[in-house]
C-alpha cells in the first residue's frame, strides 16, 4: 500500500507533526529524511531496509558514501542532506557542550555526552577538556574499542591536555550494554587517571558513564573528589 493511503496518525512525517519528533523509531525518522520511496518499496519499508543492512542509524549515516549510494533511492543529492543532517547534530551537540559551564550546568553537559555517545554500538572513551573556570574548551573521542571494553591510555590523556592547556577536564564512556554501574576497571582507571593528571596539575572532575537511562556520575558516587 502506498504510504500516501495510510490514517494520517501513522504516516511519519504526520506523525512528527502531531507529536513530536521523540515518538518516531530510527526507521520513521529516516523515512521522513528519505521523502519517498522507490518503485514497489515505500520509504518506510525502504528505511527499515537500509537501517537492517547497515546495522542501525548511526552506521548507516557513518557508512561509506560508496556503499550507501549503491541502495535504491539513495543518490548524490539525498547522500548531500544526510550527512548535512549528521553534520548539523554534531555542531548542534558540540554548541551545546561549548555554552554549558561544567559545574554550573552539570545535567546539560551530560545530556549532551549521552547524546554523543548512547548509539555508539562499541566502547568509547572521551574527555571533555576545561579551563581554569571550568568552561569547555573541547570535548574529544580518544579511544573506541569492543562492545564491552575499550583500552584507555593514561599518557594519551596526558598529552591531549597538554595539547589544549586544560585546567581540568570531565572524562566519559559509554557502556553498549546499557548497564551505566560503574565497574572496578572504570574506578581503577579513574583513579590511575586522577593520579596522573594531578602530577601536571589538571583535575579530574567526573567520569560520565553513559548507559540506557540517566547518566551516571562517579563523582556524586563518590568515586571522584575533585
Amino acid at each position: 500500500m502506498n504510504i500516501r493511503e495510510w490514517p494520517a496518525q501513522d504516516r511519519p512525517r504526520e506523525k512528527l507533526l502531531q507529536r513530536g519528533a521523540g515518538v518516531l523509531s530510527d526507521a520513521e525518522l529516516l523515512a521522513v529524511l528519505l521523502g519517498s520511496g522507490v518503485a514497489g518499496r515505500n520509504v518506510l519499508d525502504l528505511a527499515r531496509g537500509l537501517l537492517v543492512r547497515f546495522g542501525g542509524l548511526r552506521p548507516f549515516l557513518e557508512a561509506d558514501r560508496r556503499a550507501v549510494l549503491r541502495e535504491p533511492g539513495i543518490g548524490e543529492v539525498k547522500y548531500a542532506q544526510l550527512q548535512a543532517l549528521l553534520e548539523i547534530g554534531r555542531r548542534y551537540l558540540d554548541e551545546g557542550i561549548t555554552r554549558a559551564a561544567a559545574l554550573e550546568e552539570p545535567q546539560a553537559v551530560r545530556r549532551c555526552l549521552k547524546a554523543m555517545l548512547r548509539h555508539e554500538p562499541s566502547e568509547v572513551f572521551g574527555c571533555l577538556f576545561l579551563d581554569t573556570k571550568h568552561r569547555p574548551l573541547a570535548f574529544e573521542i580518544l579511544f573506541r574499542g569492543t562492545i564491552d571494553r575499550a583500552s584507555v591510555y593514561p599518557r594519551e590523556v596526558v598529552r591531549r591536555a597538554l595539547m589544549h592547556n586544560a585546567a581540568a577536564l570531565i572524562l566519559c564512556h559509554n557502556h553498549p550494554s546499557g548497564n551505566s554501574e560503574p565497574s572496578k576497571e572504570d574506578v581503577h582507571l579513574t583513579l590511575s587517571l586522577k593520579r596522573g593528571l594531578a602530577l601536571i596539575d589538571v583535575r579530574v572532575l567526573d567520569h560520565i558513564i553513559i548507559g540506557d537511562g540517566e547518566p551516571l556520575s562517579m563523582a556524586e558516587q563518590g568515586w571522584v573528589v575533585a
